[in-house]
């Protein structure tokens, strides 16, 4: 009697593991920020009436996603789809947290600068929706026809201290900090780490090289030709524009709406050329949706990102829900009254996503540190890299 009661509750264990794991087969669930759960419910509903799969969309606030999910997810536990940054994926991937995601229809309508941010070692895992970049800022009341290369930013910006006597700064930005002056960095062949076939190579710095030098030096030209000033920080450069005492500025979409508030008769574009032919490239970060390598229902997730969620229809009404820089080419042709997107998503679109390993902690530092002591006149741009890649090396060391 006491080895038939044993038997039944081994059988009624295995009842009640069959039944959850069938119920968890036909539901999704996904972690995501507050500004993604309306419309990522109403998709979610949407796919349910047309696949019989449920979408429980749990809202978790953006800096606890990746914690909550590098405990939750290698118990098999969390969600099974996160959204998030791109530059989640190196520690994710390394800890065997990310499921790859295969080559899909129409991945080609994809920037290709969104795609390789959510790439690592070769692979992709995550599908991106959002993108996000600096561009130049200008006032129409001062400039017409915003400049196309920094030779003629700088000519229009002497023309307009000269006209305002000072009271209007022709272009002003955050003259010593990394993010803002990586374009020029970057535009002649700088780089943060090497990209291989295999991922970035973090012990191959490119910020000495001649392309990250000779970046440096045209930035330092705009503060010998006193277009810019050591002093100038994100502070002094936003409320200038705000009060229209600034002609031209580099600033992201994070910022429009406040100079939108001012009245400001702003336009925005891609940041000028270095060069005839040699484009800025920005940082550039990338949100998207990544499916957890231990769940049970990932090939579930899987088909919900790249046969539903990866198309032009979806991603454009996550665009209208949260209008930010759409990661599909063709997105963007159905936003083509928005200036201000269009703008920052063709400065995106030339830019560098942002290293996406935790190796990139140890750059801001000591690149903001060198580029002071360029500006200042305390160091050449020679001497300041090389000293910067030194400590970047040995920070990572530690």
């Amino acid at each position: 009697m006491k080895k038939l009661s044993s038997f039944l509750l081994v059988v009624l264990f295995l009842f009640l593991a069959i039944s959850l794991t069938g119920a968890q087969a036909n539901k999704i669930t996904i972690w995501c920020s507050e500004k993604q759960v309306d419309i990522l419910q109403r998709l979610g509903e949407e796919f349910k009436a047309k696949y019989g799969v449920s979408v429980d969309v749990q809202y978790v606030e953006f800096g606890s996603i990746k914690p909550n999910f590098l405990t939750a997810a290698p118990q098999g536990k969390g969600a099974d789809i996160i959204v998030g940054a791109h530059d989640w994926v190196g520690e994710l991937v390394v800890n065997g947290l990310l499921e790859p995601i295969p080559q899909f229809k129409d991945q080609n309508q994809f920037y290709k600068t969104a795609l390789n941010a959510f790439s690592y070692g070769g692979k992709l895992y995550g599908l991106p929706y959002a993108m996000e970049a600096i561009a130049l800022i200008y006032n129409k009341d001062y400039v017409k026809l915003p400049p196309s290369t920094f030779e003629a930013l700088i000519s229009t910006a002497k023309r307009i201290n000269t006209a305002y006597k000072g009271k209007v700064r022709g272009f002003i930005t955050s003259a010593a900090e990394f993010y803002y002056v990586s374009p020029v960095i970057f535009g002649y062949g700088g780089y943060v780490f090497k990209e291989t076939p295999k991922g970035l190579d973090v012990t191959d710095i490119g910020l000495a090289n001649p392309g990250a030098i000779k970046g440096a030096k045209l930035w330092k030209k705009l503060v010998d030709e006193g277009i810019l000033t050591p002093g100038d920080n994100y502070q002094i450069m936003d409320s200038m524009f705000k009060e229209g005492k600034a002609a031209m500025i580099i600033n992201g979409p994070w910022a429009v709406k406040a100079y939108k508030d001012a009245g400001v008769n702003y336009g925005v574009t891609v940041i000028p050329a270095l060069e005839k032919g040699i484009v800025a490239k920005p940082f550039v970060g990338v949100q998207g949706f990544m499916i957890n390598a231990k769940s049970p229902n990932k090939i579930l997730a899987r088909d919900f990102l790249i046969n539903y969620v990866a198309t032009k229809d979806t991603m454009y009404k996550i665009y209208l829900a949260d209008p930010r820089l759409p990661a599909r080419k063709d997105v963007l042709s159905l936003v083509k009254d928005n200036p201000d997107i269009v703008g920052f998503t063709k400065s995106a679109a030339n830019g560098i996503p942002m290293p996406n390993v935790p190796e990139m902690a140890s750059v801001w530092s000591a690149m903001n540190d060198a580029l002071n002591l360029i500006i200042n006149n305390k160091a050449t741009p020679e001497e300041a890299l090389e000293n910067a890649v030194k400590a970047i090396k040995a920070q990572i060391k530690k």
